[in-house]
Parts: structure tokens; C-alpha cells; sequence
């Protein structure tokens, strides 16, 4: 693996300085352990900027638990005899700065040669016990916010393809997809918000269906409300759409209920699979505007674009509604 500089941290007792094979760590009393592991293929050219976005995505997950990212370990897959060695320094630089934007220790890792590079953390977080937010905490009433904008998946797409403006997309998606939700895991720990996920492979669509489903309740989008990126209805229209979109679309056609007036380029971009995209909150109305405000402090973007619903007739427990 490439040589990082990785700073020494006291909660590290043993571990990759000293060439171990683990690494052990001091554990805060009174926490529990959030686990998760998450890579991919570059979805940007900047290595760099890949290494920052594949670390904020596989971060994100104990955010969107309502925890705290405590150590990570490298995984690497790399073409090492036919790509520069310095390709793969600069997307571990990035990896490695993510994580210790995110108050994290980096502690290993594990790499391999493979013809396709790939790149990605297993995370542990730590948690308070009592304030864990889940798929299964949406509550009937409550307002529905998103932290980030959509649209990862089409602009990668064009990204790849190498569409006109594609250097200005890149800017674009990276400076998204590479910013940590810390502060939605914040807002979670703070509010005592029950109900969160981040946005990533199925879509806000296919995510807000496993959270209707798991609460035992209904969703409703207002389409207009959901925040996009600069080009991404433009480059939609024209049908750049990537399989993935179109498969969660497919998948989930039978749980979700459009109003005849909501254009089918929003409804491609609820189910537009993001990587790291935002963390969606479900947030009793006493404390929106409270969490609002606390979010957008921060310099999140916090739209709200829908209501989780009691269900009945027009909307069947588990499904999801989209609106004008």
C-alpha cells in the first residue's frame, strides 16, 4: 500500500505503525459499536476527490445512525503493474483526510491487485444506546428533510461519457458527494430524531420505501420540493439516466403511487442512485424549524420535501406517495 502519513492517536494501542496485522483500540465507556464497510469504483477522474467521496459515503452510515465514526480501516483493490503508483497514493491522501475530518483514527487496511480499481473504508463508530435513529423510527406527522441535493448517479453518468461541461460536473458532484453528514448525525443526537437513513445505492425512493416499510407507516414527496444539482434536470430530460436509476424505478413500481401531474423526469430522480448523498430526517413539526436552522448554520442545505403519513385507501402501509 502507499505510504500515508497517518498521525499517532492516543485511543491506538497497537496497530499499523508498528506493522500488526489488527489494531486494538481504547472503547468509551457506555457506548455502543456501530459497524459498516462500503467501496467502489471511481465515479470522478480526480483521484483525489474519488478517495474523499468514497470515504464520506462509507462514513456516513454511522452518521446516519446518530453515531460518531471512531476508527477505519482501507480497502484497496488496484491494477498496480499498469496504473502509477502516485493514482493510488493521492486516493488514499484523500480517504485519509476524510477520516480525520471525521474525528476518526485510521488504523489499516487490506489491498490487492485486481484490473479495476476500488476503493473504500470499514468504519466502526460508537453510539448512545438510547439514541440510535433507524430505518423503523418514523412516526406519523412528522416532516421529512434532506441534507443534500440529488442527482450523483446522472452526473457521474455524464461524467464517464465525458458530456460537454463534464470538468464543471465533476466540481459539482465532488463538492457534494465528498462532504461528511456529520452534521446531520449531529442533529440526530441533539433533537433526539428516531428516523434516518443516507441516500445512496436505491435512491431517495428506494430508501424512503425500506423506512415506510420498517415503520409501518406511508410517505409522501412533494416532487417539487426535492433539491437537485446545477445540470441535473437538463442532462435527465435528455434521458441520461444510468441502468441503476432505471432498475430502482422498476423494482419498486408496485409500492409507489404518482399523481398524474408530476413530471417523469422528477419521478427518474427520486430513484436516481446516489453515492454519499444526503441523510434524510424525520423531524416532529415542534422542531423543524429548530432543526432547520441548526442544519443550515452549518451550511447544510436541510429542504423539506415530504410528510410521513398514517396509512390507509390512497396511501397503503409501506408505500410511497409522489405529488406535485
Amino acid at each position: 500500500m502507499a505510504e500515508l502519513n497517518i498521525p499517532l492517536d492516543d485511543r491506538l494501542l497497537v496497530g499499523v505503525r508498528d506493522s500488526e496485522d489488527a489494531a486494538v483500540v481504547t472503547f468509551p465507556p457506555g457506548r455502543a459499536l456501530v459497524q459498516t464497510v462500503d467501496f467502489f469504483t471511481p465515479i470522478v477522474d480526480d483521484p483525489y476527490q474519488f478517495g474523499q467521496i468514497a470515504a464520506a459515503n462509507a462514513l456516513s452510515d454511522v452518521y446516519a445512525m446518530g453515531g460518531e465514526p471512531y476508527s477505519a480501516m482501507n480497502i484497496v483493490c488496484f491494477p498496480i503493474k499498469t496504473v502509477p503508483k502516485e493514482i493510488l497514493g493521492r486516493i488514499l491522501k484523500g480517504g485519509l483526510d476524510k477520516v480525520l475530518e471525521s474525528g476518526a483514527m485510521l488504523v489499516g487496511g487490506h489491498s490487492l491487485e485486481d484490473d479495476e480499481i476500488k476503493y473504500g473504508l470499514s468504519v466502526s463508530g460508537t453510539v448512545d444506546p438510547e439514541k440510535v435513529a433507524s430505518n423503523k423510527g418514523l412516526r406519523p406527522g412528522d416532516r421529512l428533510v434532506l441534507t443534500k441535493p440529488l442527482g450523483t448517479g446522472i452526473l457521474a453518468t455524464a461524467i464517464k461519457g465525458r458530456w460537454e461541461g463534464a470538468d464543471v460536473m465533476e466540481q459539482e458532484l465532488s463538492g457534494w458527494a465528498a462532504r461528511l453528514n456529520a452534521a446531520g448525525g449531529e442533529a440526530i443526537r441533539r433533537f433526539d430524531i428516531t428516523g434516518a437513513t443516507d441516500v445512496t445505492g436505491f435512491g431517495l425512493g428506494g430508501h424512503l420505501l425500506e423506512m415506510a416499510r420498517a415503520s409501518r407507516c406511508a410517505v409522501r414527496i412533494d416532487a417539487g420540493a426535492v433539491p437537485v444539482m446545477n445540470s441535473v434536470l437538463e442532462l435527465a430530460s435528455m434521458g441520461l439516466i444510468p441502468a441503476g436509476s432505471f432498475a430502482n424505478k422498476s423494482f419498486c413500481r408496485h409500492t409507489v403511487v404518482i399523481h398524474p401531474d408530476v413530471e417523469e423526469v422528477r419521478v427518474d430522480l427520486i430513484f436516481d442512485a446516489q453515492t454519499s448523498g444526503g441523510m434524510v430526517l424525520s423531524v416532529a413539526p415542534h422542531e423543524l424549524s429548530d432543526v432547520l436552522d441548526f442544519l443550515r448554520a452549518r451550511g447544510e442545505q436541510a429542504a423539506v420535501f415530504g410528510t410521513v403519513l398514517d396509512p390507509d385507501g390512497n396511501a397503503p402501509l409501506g408505500s410511497l406517495m409522489i405529488v406535485p
